[in-house]
This record gives C-alpha cells, sequence and structure tokens, in this order.
C-alpha cells in the first residue's frame, strides 16, 4: 500500500509539473506534453533526491552531470517536431531521462554518452522503467554515430562552442539538429538547425540556455577550464 500511495504521489507531482512548469510556459505539442506526463521522472534521479524529482530545476545525477530541468527536456523534445516514428539520436544520455521522453514522443532513439558510469546507470535506469529498448552507445557524441545514420533528429544535452559539423552531415534531408551554443555555460542560445539540402543547413535561435560542457573532438577539451 505505502508503494501504491507514492506511486500516486508521484502522479500527481508529475501532471502538476506538466501543466504549471511545460504547458504554461508555451510548449503545446501534444506528443511532448503526454511524454512528460508518461515518463516516471522520479525513477531517474538519484534516490537521495527522489522527493524533488518533480521540483522546477535541474538536479546532480553524479560525475558532474545534471538531469535537466523539465520544461528545457519539453522545449528540446517539442523543437523536433516529432509525428512518430522518426529516428532520433541524442547525444549525452546522462540518466537517461530525456531518452526516455523521446521513446514516449515516438522517436526510435539511439543515445550517445562519453562516461562510463553513466552509461552504466541510464541502462539500469531505462530497464527498470520498461524503456531497454534504447539503444545506449559509450562514446564521443560530438561525432554521432555513422552506424545508424542519417536521423530524422539530434539532439545535445550539452552547450558547446559551435555546432558539432558531424552531427549537421548525419542528418536526413529535412532533418532537424537541436543544440545549445555559446562561449561559456552562462552565455549560451538554443539552436535548431534544419538540413535543407545536401550542404545547406538553416539556423534558428530558440532562446537562452544554461547546460554543461559539451566535451569532444568538436566540442570542448575536457583540459580546460570551463566558465
Amino acid at each position: 500500500m505505502a508503494g501504491n500511495h507514492l506511486e500516486e504521489k508521484f502522479k500527481s507531482e508529475r501532471l502538476r509539473m506538466v501543466e504549471e512548469q511545460i504547458a504554461h510556459r508555451g510548449v503545446r505539442d501534444p506528443k511532448t506534453l503526454e511524454a512528460m506526463r508518461s515518463v516516471r521522472r522520479h525513477l531517474f534521479v538519484d534516490p537521495s533526491h527522489i522527493f524533488s524529482a518533480y521540483d522546477d530545476r535541474p538536479l546532480p545525477i553524479g560525475q558532474g552531470q545534471t538531469i535537466s530541468q523539465p520544461y528545457i527536456v519539453a522545449l528540446m523534445t517539442e523543437a523536433l517536431k516529432l509525428r512518430g516514428g522518426e529516428s532520433v539520436l541524442e547525444i549525452g544520455t546522462g540518466c537517461g531521462y530525456a531518452a526516455a521522453v523521446l521513446k514516449e514522443a515516438g522517436a526510435n532513439v539511439v543515445t550517445i554518452e562519453r562516461i562510463e558510469e553513466l552509461v552504466t546507470l541510464s541502462r539500469e535506469n531505462l530497464k527498470a522503467a520498461g524503456y531497454d529498448d534504447i539503444k545506449v552507445i559509450c562514446g564521443d557524441g560530438t561525432l554521432g554515430y555513422e552506424d545508424d545514420a542519417p536521423y530524422d533528429g539530434i539532439v545535445v544535452t550539452a552547450g558547446g562552442p559551435t555546432v558539432p559539423e558531424h552531427l549537421k552531415h548525419q542528418l536526413k534531408i529535412g532533418g532537424r539538429l537541436v543544440v545549445p551554443v555559446g562561449p561559456s555555460s552562462w552565455n549560451q542560445r538554443l539552436v535548431r538547425v534544419t538540413r535543407t539540402g545536401e550542404e545547406t543547413f538553416e539556423e534558428e535561435d530558440l532562446g537562452g540556455v544554461c547546460f554543461v560542457p559539451l566535451i569532444g573532438e568538436e566540442g570542448w577539451d575536457q583540459s580546460k577550464s570551463w566558465t
């Protein structure tokens, strides 16, 4: 009974989160909203933060990384304009939460994480939450994942200095890449890149954001300081 009561409490908090933190701020896509209502975020946070799972803020997940604020996850999912059945590559798996949201929104998801400990954590979390059909790869996400390319959508959950060229060229024609770009953690813009031809792309600015650094060959050098 205690477990059922706790699940009902979390469900109530999740529904309130979607209404007050996400829909109220302008996210309108039905698939995104339903995905945010469905994924049990408390299964992806560190147990010490479980009662903060539906708060309007990021939370630490270890290894210097965070689970993103729910609104940001919803905003980036909506920006992909998913209609169902698309192939989506996620860069920066973290704890697996955003990958689960993408799956619930109708995507076939491959996700890459550079930190081995988080690869293990995300696989465990996704399996426990019922998403064991999501492929989790350990590697340099700035280079994408050629094996399953091209993709209808690519979403990057860390901020880089520029839009990675490898990712742009792993999009299908008409595909969308959503990525934070900027010179520092406190000066980033969320950019949507749409591939319009073999060598042509269009960029849109979706607003200011704040993400952990995108580390890799086409991102930041891990040995350098980050501010």
